[in-house]
C-alpha cells in the first residue's frame, strides 16, 4: 500500500518547522509522500492575516521545490470548519489503496483527547508524533514518535516579524516571502529591507 503523510494546519504562513517536520516523518516512517493539507476554518484556532486561498497559495510555493510533498486542498474546496475525522474519512473513500498518516507536532499531541471523535479516528490512520520543545508526548492514543531538529518558529512570530517588516530570511522559504511582501499579508511592505 501507498503510505502518505498528511500535514494539517493552518499554514498562516508555512515556515521551514513545517517543512523540516514532513521531511523527518517522510523518511522517519518510510512515507512515498507528504502531504500539507490547509485547513479552511481550523477548529482550535483562529485564522488572521490571510484568506485561505493565500494560504493554499504559500503552501503551494513552499513545498514547491520538494518531489514527495504535494498540497492537499480538500478541506479548503470543501469549506466549513475543518474536522480530521470527516476529512480522513472522506480521504479512505476516495482513495482505498492509500494508508494514511497524521503528522502532528507535540503541541497537539497533548490536546488529542478533545479532538473530534479522537477514538474512531485513531481506528482508521495512525498517527506520526513530531518532538516540540516545552510539550508533554505522554498520550493514552497511538502515537509512533520520531526524533526532529527542534526549532522555535512560530506562525505567529513570523506574523509579528513581517508586520514589523522584519526579514523573514531563513525562516520561510523565500517564494514565501516574496508572497508575503507582494500581497502585503500580515501588514507588510513589498520592499521591506533585510533587518
Amino acid at each position: 500500500m501507498k503510505k502518505v503523510g498528511i500535514l494539517g494546519g493552518t499554514f498562516n504562513p508555512p515556515h521551514l518547522g513545517h517543512l523540516i517536520m514532513a521531511n523527518e516523518a517522510l523518511f522517519e516512517a518510510g512515507l512515498d509522500e507528504v502531504r500539507f493539507m490547509p485547513n479552511y476554518i481550523a477548529p482550535h484556532k483562529e485564522v488572521a492575516g490571510a484568506s485561505a486561498e493565500q494560504r493554499l497559495a504559500m503552501t503551494e510555493l513552499a513545498i514547491s521545490d520538494h518531489a514527495h510533498f504535494k498540497v492537499e486542498d480538500f478541506e479548503i474546496k470543501h469549506g466549513g470548519v475543518s474536522y480530521s475525522f470527516d476529512t480522513l474519512t472522506k480521504l479512505i473513500e476516495k482513495e482505498p489503496g492509500v494508508e494514511f498518516y497524521f503528522i502532528i507536532g507535540g503541541d497537539m499531541i497533548e490536546g488529542l483527547s478533545t479532538w473530534h471523535r479522537i477514538d474512531e479516528l485513531v481506528k482508521l490512520i495512525r498517527f506520526i508524533g513530531v518532538n516540540r520543545p516545552g510539550y508533554n508526548t505522554e498520550t493514552p492514543y497511538p502515537v509512533l514518535m520520531i526524533r526532529s531538529p527542534e526549532l522555535l518558529l512560530s506562525s505567529t512570530m513570523l506574523r509579528e516579524r513581517a508586520a514589523a517588516n522584519r526579514s523573514l530570511l531563513y525562516l520561510v522559504p523565500e517564494k514565501v516571502e516574496a508572497y508575503i511582501r507582494k500581497e502585503r499579508l500580515y501588514g507588510s511592505q513589498p520592499n521591506a529591507s533585510d533587518s
